[in-house]
């Protein structure tokens, strides 16, 4: 219960909290005191910096409380979808290690999952890895290792591109959402192709921006707000013109799925699923930092990511994503993220920082590409 009126709040103020200098975002979890987590539930206001209130204007402070519900303030550093490089494996080739489209770094090969209609294998990782940020086509290369990892076209090709859910990107024409509808359907067939040079997802730069309430399973309102002191009032239909995400995935098929073993390295095999929660230790083994862990901190949180793609940058919007403390760096992305303490999978890994790592909860992963573990 009080969980939800945290995100109630937090959906009446967050445009109005967006708007300040340095916030960078707004979530849902524990307010902390001299360095100590406590059990009060806050509206969680996220910068890039903290910085001390006489550096701030009276415009840019964030209020002590919303609506009667306390806040906090989170420093979560400069975010950015995480790609850098690792080994090439052979003749298996296990989850958690470096893979890509041939036109991007690379990333990290998450798990093996089943189609829930044909039992079919199938590669696990994100659009920003295996499809390049839209700018692929079914049937595309992809390498183990990826490319900034020595991955060589055709000679380390391991897997075809099959399908992704594309990207909507800020600008693009905004689809409302059905109330408690499923995610976006992937993309079976062709999205436009490259237009030559390497420019793909190179780089991409994340910052976190709000939250809704989609994780709890609850349509918030987004009411318009009578509050000066905040800044400008926002309503929905303001709020609606911007296209949101659920997930950054997609799917490979495997040229020889005995090549490939579903065992994540140093965690084992992951075949049930969990809800992520407040407080919940987890653990990932990725390209990069190879076995980490870490505390989800915040639920519900929305992130902008600004992604490189041929045609230029461009800025997507997610919903429904959880932040963790750091536990990831550049290369990570596409992990799978499991309990700490029992061998459940609790989302996908795609963006992060030195401070905070983001993932999508794993149910959505798996009922937007409709498949299983």
């Amino acid at each position: 219960m009080v969980v939800a009126q945290a995100v109630e709040a937090q959906s009446q103020f967050q445009h109005t909290l967006l708007a300040k200098q340095n916030v960078v975002g707004v979530a849902v979890g524990y307010k902390e005191s001299n360095g100590v987590t406590t059990d009060e539930v806050a509206v969680v206001v996220l910068v890039e910096q903290k910085k001390p209130i006489a550096a701030l204007s009276a415009e840019d402070a964030i209020p002590r409380e919303l609506d009667g519900m306390r806040t906090d303030v989170m420093e979560v550093g400069y975010l950015r979808a995480l790609q850098t490089p690792k080994d090439r494996y052979r003749p298996t080739i296990p989850s958690g290690v470096s893979i890509g489209h041939f036109k991007v770094t690379a990333g990290t090969l998450g798990t093996i999952v089943k189609d829930r209609t044909t039992s079919e294998l199938f590669i696990l990782s994100n659009n920003h890895v295996l499809a390049n940020c839209n700018d692929a086509v079914p049937g595309d290369a992809i390498l183990q290792p990826g490319a900034i990892d020595g991955g060589q076209n055709p000679g380390d090709v391991v897997a075809k591109l099959d399908r992704f859910v594309k990207l909507s990107y800020i600008g693009d024409p905004v689809t409302p959402p059905t109330p408690g509808g499923p995610p976006p359907s992937p993309t079976p067939g062709p999205t436009p192709p490259p237009s030559g040079g390497n420019s793909g997802c190179l780089a991409l730069v994340v910052a976190i921006s709000n939250a809704l309430a989609t994780a709890l399973g609850s349509q918030q309102r987004v009411a318009a707000v009578q509050a000066a002191s905040l800044g400008p009032t926002i309503t929905r239909a303001q709020a609606g013109e911007v296209p949101e995400n659920r997930v950054d995935c997609a799917l490979a098929r495997p040229i020889d799925p005995a090549m490939f073993s579903d065992d994540i390295r140093q965690i084992g095999l992951v075949n049930d699923v969990k809800a992520p929660a407040l407080g919940m230790r987890v653990r990932k083994y990725g390209r990069t930092t190879a076995f980490t862990e870490g505390s989800i901190k915040l639920l519900n949180a929305t992130v902008n990511v600004n992604y490189s793609t041929v045609s230029g940058p461009r800025t997507a919007r997610f919903t429904g994503q959880v932040i963790t403390d750091g536990m990831s760096q550049g290369g990570d992305s596409g992990s799978l993220i499991v309990d700490a303490t029992e061998a459940k999978a609790v989302g996908l890994l795609f963006a992060g920082s030195d401070l905070a790592t983001i993932f999508t909860p794993i149910d959505v992963v798996l009922a937007a590409l409709n498949i299983t573990l």
